[in-house]
């Protein structure tokens, strides 16, 4: 199969501004998908992986691409073990993540007999379960395997000792760059993922990564909204292209301990044993919120950077207030399970589509995560809780006129917190 290196085709990239962000690129591929009929169950696809119509035909170009061939499948017989290397020395293995468009990608590794790994979901339960298809397993069986549903009915768990040696990895993208620069739904998952693969051995440095997208998916994107743990990818594959990028970006070299936070190290088991091993080999595992000199970073340095998912400090505590409830009491004086006197920032004019996993995408990517929010969506503004008043002062600088779904937003502290100490107040008991 031809792998070609066209100009980029017709997309939602001739309308980006000059300089757009991340977030701004994310929401325009949403749209452009939505709004041409391209997007496909499960709908909408913002805030998602997007699945879009010829995402099967894109997925079918993997079984042309070398990288797949070279990931070596065996009879059903030899392919019992995981881990276990074939006559070249190279392990049958494919990691793909569980996301719809990659539902394809799946079922091509099935079908020629390689060892699947898909990540569980948020990496809650460990890193890897193993598809492992009954005893002659049919097309329609193997198709089955291959769905969401599948992954749950026939998987087992790989732990840390699996010996997982992978040969191919593909991940699910919302935009990517001819040159590899990956943009996914802002969660960082795929690239904690990824950080986690080469912690634990399972990918080496020249170990291919391929994403699937469709061709309006394909745009110009800035190197300057990469950040050094931003996953890129070596073959993009559209219903009608096969694209290597020859990127020759390193690729992260192993988890940024400096980037994760105690409560996302408390949620993903795995990555508290990775730690440990890491310490014990002795690596720095300082975690974010153990270097006190992060919290004087200056506005200049993070105006542009992406936060992971395991940056993320708890959006709503034990007894707080149900989602989109309205709490009145006075935010200068209120406290915060028994933390300092917090800072409240209003952010207004959120846009009526607007879901509250996308205004917290947007707050990781600027690098102000509160340790709590208040939705109002219906009131289309919601309430941001910070312990640290200069925290609270860089979510205004960086919110107030951001474009989400089309508004631009207004943020400022609460109003009774500002010199006129007059008007609405909000905060949490």
């Amino acid at each position: 199969m031809a792998v070609t290196s066209r100009p980029v085709m017709a997309g939602p990239g001739r309308a980006l501004p000059s300089g757009a962000s991340k977030w701004e690129i994310r929401e325009k591929v949403w749209e452009h998908l939505e709004a041409s009929g391209l997007a496909e169950f499960p709908r909408p696809v913002r805030g998602r992986i997007p699945n879009f119509k010829g995402a099967a035909h894109a997925a079918a170009r993997l079984r042309g691409l070398p990288a797949f061939r070279a990931a070596r499948a065996g009879s059903p017989q030899a392919c019992c073990s995981l881990g276990e290397l074939d006559a070249f020395g190279r392990a049958r293995e494919v990691k793909v993540d569980p996301d719809k468009p990659l539902e394809g990608a799946r079922l091509a590794a099935l079908q020629a007999r390689k060892t699947l790994l898909v990540p569980t979901p948020r990496l809650r339960t460990g890193l890897f379960n193993r598809i492992v298809p009954p005893p002659g397993a049919t097309k329609e069986i193997l198709r089955r395997c291959a769905t969401s549903q599948g992954v749950r009915d026939y998987s087992v768990p790989v732990g840390l000792d699996g010996k997982a040696q992978v040969d191919l990895v593909i991940v699910g993208s919302v935009a990517v760059s001819e040159k590899g620069w990956r943009i996914g739904k802002g969660e960082g998952y795929a690239d904690m993922e990824y950080a986690m693969m080469v912690s634990m051995g399972a990918v080496q440095e020249d170990t291919p990564v391929v994403t699937i997208v469709h061709d309006c998916q394909v745009l110009d994107i800035a190197e300057e909204l990469l950040d050094d743990h931003d996953l890129t990818v070596d073959y993009i594959l559209t219903p009608t292209r096969t694209i290597q990028t020859n990127c020759k970006r390193p690729k992260p070299q192993g988890i940024m301990w400096h980037k994760v936070s105690s409560e996302m190290l408390g949620k993903i088991p795995i990555l508290k044993t990775l730690r440990s091993r890491e310490k014990q080999a002795g690596k720095d595992v300082t975690l974010q919120d153990e270097h006190p000199a992060l919290a004087n970073t200056s506005r200049a340095a993070i105006s542009n950077k992406k936060v992971m998912a395991a940056n993320t400090q708890p959006w709503a505590a034990p007894g707080s207030a149900p989602v989109g409830q309205h709490v009145e009491s006075d935010p200068v004086n209120s406290k915060l399970e028994g933390s300092d006197t917090i800072t409240t920032v209003y952010v207004g004019n959120l846009p009526g589509s607007l879901r509250v996993s996308e205004l917290k995408s947007a707050l990781r990517e600027l690098q102000v995560t509160p340790v709590r929010l208040s939705w109002q969506g219906a009131q289309h503004r919601a309430f941001l809780d910070y312990r640290d008043p200069g925290a609270a002062d860089r979510a205004v600088s960086s919110l107030q006129g951001l474009s989400l779904g089309g508004n631009a937003l207004r943020a400022e502290l609460a109003k009774n917190q500002r010199s006129k100490g007059q008007g609405e107040t909000n905060t949490h008991r």
